[in-house]
């Protein structure tokens, strides 16, 4: 579904480079995670893909199609995306912001309207109490299942999602990556997610990229990095969820132990 074939990005004519030399290939129905520290070349990655920005070098295919030979905007409108801050328009209604790129692309508006609902079902937002409230009227979580919604408007099969829960509460944002499981597995999406979290890439991808540098470390199922780590770095990240965990566990038996003395 995707493919980049040593693809690279350079904001300053090649002195420095944010992506050097990535080979990557996203499955068609898989999610992929893209994992790293702030800075590694993961969002620039994403944003070439659907040409936000220009790759500097190498080749971007998208379902077989090179992304150079596809018009931009158009390209956009086929391939669904989310980002961690939501981007709601805030003048349109949930049900507006849902309907643009079907409007854009020329849909009837009974169709439109029949999308619009069946998505807000999707995303587990009651369209009759949802479909006319404005943006700023939304939970921090609600305005994402409504960016998810948006994103899907137009039966896109290839999600890219650019933190797509990092600004939510514990709760939500695991309730939402649990959402976002089904409905990627309902609908047969093909999904490649940035994340610094390493708990949310192991619960949520079937590969994950590490990333490092601008470019890719390894890539492997969650078992494959936390049982076959191909170096300090990668070990390192998959050690972390574990030592948090740990962690957590000492604190319990600290608790109980203060409660029997």
């Amino acid at each position: 579904m995707i493919r980049l074939d040593q693809v690279s990005k350079s904001y300053d004519g090649g002195r420095t480079w944010a992506v050097r030399g990535l080979d990557l290939h996203v499955a068609e129905g898989e999610v992929m995670v893209l994992l790293g520290e702030s800075g590694c070349g993961k969002t620039s990655t994403l944003k070439m893909i659907n040409r936000l920005i220009e790759a500097t070098r190498g080749r971007i295919e998208v379902a077989g199609e090179d992304v150079r030979d596809l018009d931009p905007v158009l390209l956009r409108r086929r391939v669904g995306y989310v980002f961690q801050r939501i981007g709601l328009f805030p003048h349109l209604t949930v049900g507006e912001n849902v309907a643009v790129v079907p409007k854009l692309l020329g849909w009837e508006k009974p169709t439109i309207a029949r999308r619009v609902d069946e998505l807000l079902e999707m995303v587990a937002l009651d369209p009759d109490a949802f479909r006319d409230r404005m943006p700023r009227n939304l939970s921090g979580g609600q305005q994402q299942r409504v960016g998810v919604a948006r994103a899907l408007a137009a039966r896109s099969r290839l999600m890219l999602m650019d933190e797509p829960f990092g600004a939510l509460d514990p709760l939500t944002r695991a309730s939402l990556q649990d959402e976002y499981r089904r409905i990627h597995r309902r609908l047969g999406l093909t999904s490649l997610m940035v994340t610094h979290d390493m708990t949310e890439a192991l619960l949520m991808a079937d590969r994950i990229a590490c990333m490092r540098g601008g470019e890719i470390v390894q890539v492997g199922s969650p078992h494959a990095l936390m049982t076959r780590p191909a170096d300090d770095f990668v070990r390192r990240l998959m050690e972390t969820p574990k030592e948090q965990a740990d962690r957590l566990e000492h604190i319990v038996q600290s608790d109980d132990g203060e409660a029997t003395g």
